[in-house]
């Protein structure tokens, strides 16, 4: 943690709130939104920003716009989802001037921006991945998110491909919607390749946590799977994990090669800094940032990593040909007829969700197929 960060908290926690604001009033945050030439951003990140995973790459999104003429960036990292994170944009604001802030961590969005945005509604807040809503949410408020299940099941086929043993894995975090929808497209891209596949998931309880992210990688493969994949804030342990078991892996949110160069298969990557360069340009332009705002690969939020080494051929022609479809606009990850691991029919015969559909971002199952639980 930086030396300002520690400077900021301490000055929020004793400074009294009408000090904070002293001759920093909406009305001056108001003035400061209208000279659109001159606006300064604050990005907030619950982890470290090279931890090779999803704080990396809302780090790498807000690196993309300090080059911008007229933007100020101030950032934070390791920061709690708890009040903590209240303090630190209540410092952006008033001691750095901040008009938008990103407040990039799930846990952010309820309470904690709601409160910031309800005491400083001349500025604007978006939240990455919360579920905004029209008339219960405030109008400074939104949320920004990719698709990247494309990415998962993009993942899975190459997964298919590569396992030996018929089981793939997939460490995740919490059972939220979004974890789901990617655990969930991350079989069904392996089984377009073999509908024999499983996929065991084991859900660690927390975005960060080394150590059972490290047990619970060796023990997927101690069950037999052969390719690993995962849904937490650094794929770091899980990537290098894996591969030093000798199973294959497919990355998340940033680009893990490096740390697996033989073993890495491909990976979902968030595209953020074309993300981020539209809200920004918009900011300045004195237009309306959207409050519910998506995209996925055709839009640029999100890519994939570079195939790996040992992506068979073909593999890279299922792989292309598919991607191909999701690029044009044309693609369904879920497609009926599906079932839960449970048995009930969740997506209907004739049914194709489209990217964007918002049943989607309500996901509360695992599909057949699933070995786990989410509870």
């Amino acid at each position: 943690m930086t030396r300002l960060s520690l400077t900021r908290r301490t000055f929020l926690r004793t400074s009294s709130a009408a000090g904070l604001t002293l001759g920093l009033g909406p009305s001056l945050l108001a003035g400061r939104a209208v000279a659109q030439e001159a606006l300064t951003v604050g990005f907030i990140y619950v982890g470290p920003k090279d931890d090779y995973g999803y704080n990396q790459a809302h780090a790498e999104g807000a690196a993309a716009i300090k080059a911008l003429p007229g933007v100020t960036v101030v950032e934070e990292e390791n920061v709690p989802e708890t009040v903590d994170v209240q303090k630190t944009m209540e410092s952006m604001i008033n001691l750095d001037g901040a008009t938008l802030v990103f407040p990039t961590s799930f846990g952010y969005f309820d309470p904690h921006m709601l409160a910031m945005a309800a005491k400083y509604p001349d500025v604007q807040f978006r939240h990455c991945g919360g579920l905004w809503q029209e008339g219960k949410n405030p109008m400074n408020t939104g949320s920004y998110f990719g698709y990247i299940g494309q990415g998962q099941y993009l993942n899975g086929i190459t997964a298919g491909y590569a396992s030996k043993s018929k089981k793939i894995g997939f460490v995740a975090a919490k059972p939220i919607p979004q974890v789901l929808q990617n655990i969930n497209s991350f079989l069904l891209g392996a089984r377009s390749v073999d509908p024999a596949i499983t996929c065991q998931v084991i859900f660690t309880g927390e975005w960060s946590l080394a150590v059972k992210e490290a047990e619970a990688t060796n023990a997927l493969i101690d069950q037999g799977v052969d390719v690993v994949t995962c849904h937490v804030d650094s794929p770091k342990v899980v990537v290098e994990t894996a591969a030093g078991r000798g199973a294959f892996v497919c990355g998340y949110h940033a680009n893990q090669s490096p740390l697996a160069p033989e073993k890495y298969l491909t990976g979902a990557e968030w595209a953020w800094g074309n993300v981020y360069t539209d809200f920004i340009k918009k900011a300045q332009a004195g237009e309306p940032l959207g409050n519910f705002v998506r995209g996925g690969l055709k839009d640029g939020f999100v890519k994939m990593s570079p195939l790996g080494p040992a992506v068979s051929e073909e593999a890279r022609k299922k792989f292309d040909a598919t991607l191909a479809e999701m690029t044009g606009g044309g693609f369904s990850v879920f497609k009926g007829p599906i079932k839960d691991n449970k048995g009930a029919d969740v997506v209907a015969t004739g049914t194709a969700y489209a990217e964007d559909a918002i049943e989607l971002e309500s996901m509360g199952y695992l599909v057949e197929g699933v070995i786990g639980s989410t509870s």
